[in-house]
């Protein structure tokens, strides 16, 4: 799922619109990205935690030369599982992915019953919309 595809449905699900869904999105990656550089850990229950690792430096080769080089030292994001996320993920219990699917492909035939409503009344106006 790309950045662009979450606020789609971000939009979908809560009726915002597309702007206002992209507005809450940057806001929310924003402010992550605050507390890491800051060095704060970020918890978020029932799908994992984020922390920064620190690396000192070291000497690395080049694998192309064999060529010495030196790595400075690097502050890392680094991402921890939580366990309902792994258990969702393995199939091994029936969280809230379910009820979102549902509410999407019943979203999605909501639009085309629409969508089919419009196609008709604009071929015969005479068309009710209970007829389809």
């Amino acid at each position: 799922m790309t950045k662009s595809e979450l606020i789609e449905v971000l939009a979908q699900e809560t009726g915002l619109t597309k702007g206002r869904a992209e507005l809450v999105v940057n806001t929310v990656f924003d402010s992550m990205v605050e507390a890491l550089q800051r060095g704060e850990g970020i918890e978020i229950r029932g799908f994992g935690s984020f922390t920064v690792r620190q690396y000192k430096a070291y000497e690395g080769r080049n694998p192309r030369t064999g060529a010495t080089v030196h790595v400075a030292p690097k502050r890392l994001p680094f991402f921890k599982v939580g366990k309902d996320l792994r258990e969702r993920v393995n199939g091994k219990r029936s969280g809230g992915g379910a009820p979102i699917a549902r509410r999407r492909a019943e979203a999605k035939a909501q639009a085309a019953a629409a969508a089919a409503t419009k196609q008709a009344q604009r071929q015969d106006p005479s068309v009710a919309e209970d007829a389809i």
